[in-house]
């Protein structure tokens, strides 16, 4: 392990750093610092000399990665524009495709997991579109900058760990693994944490590579939606009508009630026919601060265990429109 250390260390003058203007001056012993602390920690955690090395030795600061980070979530879609952008008859049409594509495997989730293939479906959708999403990083880079940057360095670093010790037990080049700037990976976009703990060998191969088989990559989404509670018998959403003067403070689905309960207050279903009146529980989302008027859905538990999945509202209705249009 000491030749290891000094081996690294005495890289160090060589790696290759772009430069960092936007704040000023890149800061070298910072980056150093990083640099050590991953490969003193990697040794402690028994990860391979492989491994480590494949994140050390080429390792190269993005400049660009903070960009991206500082400057996402500026630009705010209302809910009606982003469902025409994100659940477009282009991406309908593709995976009616993926699903003739895929029967078997499809079929094959469903029966270990109990989630149908259009739910797959559209989650792969919308992650990777259908797997032509092409990485731009090299991870293990973002991961360094992101750490660098130090805004949200715990969480960065752990995800690099997870992504070294899944690179060891799955006999992969860490160098080799790429992804989006924010480290997410694959068909179906995981962090390395989520593939840590709800990655699946879908090929019966003995590795797990949610990034070239798409079959592992299907299982591991099933195995992750299975675990939040996906519920097969369940609706996502059931689109409705609000009444008149609706309280927007009741529209971003944090307020829960039964169906009952939203059916005494005026809402219906969008051709004012009423809708079920049960004690099944559901929120109400819509898009308080649309001008002419937005769609209004009942969220239902799947909606919810969603939202684990990605914390967006127009994500979670988006992913529920998109299923609906491959059944």
């Amino acid at each position: 392990m000491k030749k290891l250390h000094l081996f690294i260390v005495s890289l160090f003058c060589l790696l290759p750093v772009a430069g960092y203007t936007e704040t000023g001056d890149f800061d070298t012993e910072r980056w150093h610092e990083v640099l050590h602390r991953v490969q003193n920690k990697a040794i402690e955690m028994k990860i391979s000399n492989h491994t480590i090395n494949g994140v050390i030795q080429p390792s190269v600061f993005v400049p660009s990665i903070i960009q991206k980070d500082k400057n996402q979530s500026e630009f705010k879609l209302t809910l009606n524009q982003y469902l025409s952008r994100v659940v477009n008859q282009t991406r309908i049409n593709n995976g009616k495709k993926a699903k003739e594509k895929y029967p078997t495997l499809l079929s094959r989730v469903d029966e270990k997991y109990g989630v149908p293939p259009h739910v797959i479906l559209a989650f792969w959708g919308l992650e990777s579109n259908y797997g032509e999403f092409k990485a731009q990083y090299k991870i293990t880079d973002a991961f360094l900058t992101l750490m660098y940057d130090g805004r949200r360095e715990t969480f960065f670093e752990k995800q690099l760990f997870a992504l070294m010790k899944m690179a060891d037990k799955n006999k992969l080049e860490i160098n080799e693994i790429e992804g989006s700037w924010a480290g997410a990976m694959g068909h179906f976009q995981f962090i390395p944490t989520t593939l840590e703990q709800y990655g699946a060998d879908g090929n019966g191969d003995g590795i797990i590579d949610i990034i070239h088989s798409v079959g592992d990559a299907m299982h591991s989404a099933g195995n992750y939606l299975s675990k939040l509670g996906w519920n097969k018998n369940e609706r996502i959403i059931r689109e409705v009508k609000l009444p008149t003067g609706f309280n927007p403070s009741m529209m971003d689905g944090s307020t829960k009630k039964s169906l009952t309960e939203w059916a005494n207050m005026g809402i219906t279903n969008p051709d004012g026919t009423p809708i079920p009146k049960v004690d099944m529980i559901a929120g109400i989302v819509a898009d308080a601060n649309e001008e002419n008027g937005s769609r209004a859905f009942l969220a239902y538990p799947n909606f919810y265990r969603i939202k684990k999945w990605n914390n967006s509202n127009w994500y979670a209705i988006a992913i529920a429109q998109l299923a609906d249009s491959l059944k």
